[in-house]
């Protein structure tokens, strides 16, 4: 009997106090320590999103090292969050480990360039095809400057995002499509500075017809894209997609941005090099560093020559772009350590095939039971969505959500040392994920999907 795409809502129910009832009995520890918290920490975390956790309170970490990390109860787990692709080169990888002691010694911030910066530079043109590169401590911050720098070049006011987009915490990105086609601030926009109504447009992925018409006036300066969708659940373009935009963006004088910060994960250059992609503008965050906080923005010479044209050097310091740690010392350095040493072309040959194993692992459990759930991968993350086909816009994978379910997933395998990112069903991973992590997760996923529907 082939089941639905979402369980009987009684047996879920049940199955979910049944896990939090064990996930509570195996963390005292970590609950104490929650409890300690909340006398100081608004809900007892240190940021607001660790509240979203499936647990009853989030684990506290002992230590973490390449794919696992231990709790402060002693658990080890198999950890296919990887901070949310912060931690994609692996916990604690040698040579980022190396290179930020090195510099830790030799100075950590100082306002001047370092040689790091310039191999970084280097590295980053020749993987993504741009050459002229600066640097931010957050992807949020890099998308920022970035859109700051189109509309000055352009004079445009507007701005344009995916429906159902995620490019940090981005003002303007706050927004999504209603029923009727209206933009507005998407759900969980908290305390919108302006309605996004007068800031953005916004399109559905994989609808050239659309981006067509929020772009035909002339008005938008920047077109800010994941190329495949990620921080929704992950959706990717159809054959010509990206091509399709590429060219839109050019007829009409838009600045095409690419976020390659999840989509990294596609090979070394991201879905922009892999598919020799030419956007005007590049955003890469949290990845690079390793685990130290780096991002970075890349522009073509085009791009470069109009924003050069437009800076006045007084100006420099206070143009609403920039920190005093952009660009700094240490960052560069665990950069630099991380692209030449860990996340090399030679990683993502090791990282591609254990995605396939998941992909094919998570398929025969689905097959097996015939659970109508469909699987999706990008290079070395996939994750599943619960719909029998693949989602082709945001919306899409937006509507066939199940919070319920998969807070109860999550939970399951977490309780069996399994952990996946918090926000969707999604794994990762990193140079140094073995084969026998990814049986064991299809080993627990079984488990779990024959809890629920057998």
């Amino acid at each position: 009997m082939t089941h639905v795409q979402t369980p009987d809502r009684s047996r879920l129910a049940g199955l979910t106090a049944r896990e939090q009832a064990d996930f509570v009995d195996r963390h005292p520890h970590s609950r104490a320590l929650h409890e300690r918290a909340k006398r100081s920490l608004l809900a007892g975390v240190p940021m607001n999103w660790m509240v979203k956790w499936a647990g009853t309170f989030p684990l506290y970490v002992e230590t973490a090292s390449g794919a696992h990390f231990t709790d402060v109860d002693g658990h080890d787990y198999i950890d296919f969050c990887l901070g949310d692709t912060g931690a994609m080169a692996g916990h604690g990888a040698a040579p980022t480990i190396a290179a930020v002691e090195r510099q830790l010694r030799r100075g950590i911030t100082h306002m001047l360039p370092t040689e790091d910066a310039i191999w970084v530079g280097e590295e980053l043109t020749r993987r993504f095809g741009l050459p002229f590169w600066q640097f931010a401590l957050s992807a949020t911050d890099a998308n920022r400057f970035s859109l700051r720098l189109a509309r000055l070049i352009t004079g445009r006011p507007f701005v344009a995002v995916h429906d159902r987009n995620y490019h940090g915490t981005v003002d303007e990105t706050f927004a999504w499509l209603t029923d009727d086609g209206r933009v507005e601030a998407r759900r969980g926009n908290l305390g919108p500075q302006v309605d996004p109504a007068a800031t953005t447009r916004v399109v559905p992925f994989n609808d050239l017809g659309a981006l067509e018409r929020a772009l035909a006036d002339g008005q938008v300066a920047a077109l800010l894209i994941e190329p495949a969708l990620t921080n929704v659940g992950i959706v990717l373009p159809d054959p010509g997609y990206l091509d399709g935009v590429r060219d839109i963006t050019r007829r009409h004088g838009t600045i095409l941005i690419h976020d390659e910060t999840h989509t990294i994960c596609a090979g070394p250059g991201g879905i922009t090099g892999e598919g020799g992609h030419a956007p005007d503008m590049l955003v890469i965050g949290k990845t690079i560093g390793g685990g130290i906080p780096a991002a970075t923005y890349g522009m073509s010479a085009e791009v470069a020559e109009r924003v050069t044209a437009r800076i006045d050097l007084e100006d420099s310091d206070v143009g609403g772009i920039g920190g005093t740690l952009a660009g700094y010392a240490l960052s560069l350095a665990a950069i630099r350590a991380t692209l030449g040493e860990v996340l090399t072309a030679e990683a993502f040959a090791r990282m591609i095939p254990l995605a396939e194993r998941w992909e094919a692992g998570v398929n025969a459990v689905l097959a097996r039971h015939e659970v109508q759930w469909h699987v999706t991968r990008l290079g070395a993350r996939a994750e599943y969505h619960f719909m029998p086909t693949r989602p082709r816009n945001g919306r899409e994978q937006w509507d066939h959500g199940d919070f319920e379910l998969e807070r109860l997933l999550h939970l399951w395998a977490m309780n069996r040392g399994i952990l996946m990112t918090p926000f969707h069903n999604m794994a990762l991973m990193s140079p140094v994920t073995t084969e026998s992590d990814i049986d064991r997760h299809t080993e627990v996923f079984e488990a779990a999907v024959e809890g629920l529907f057998e």
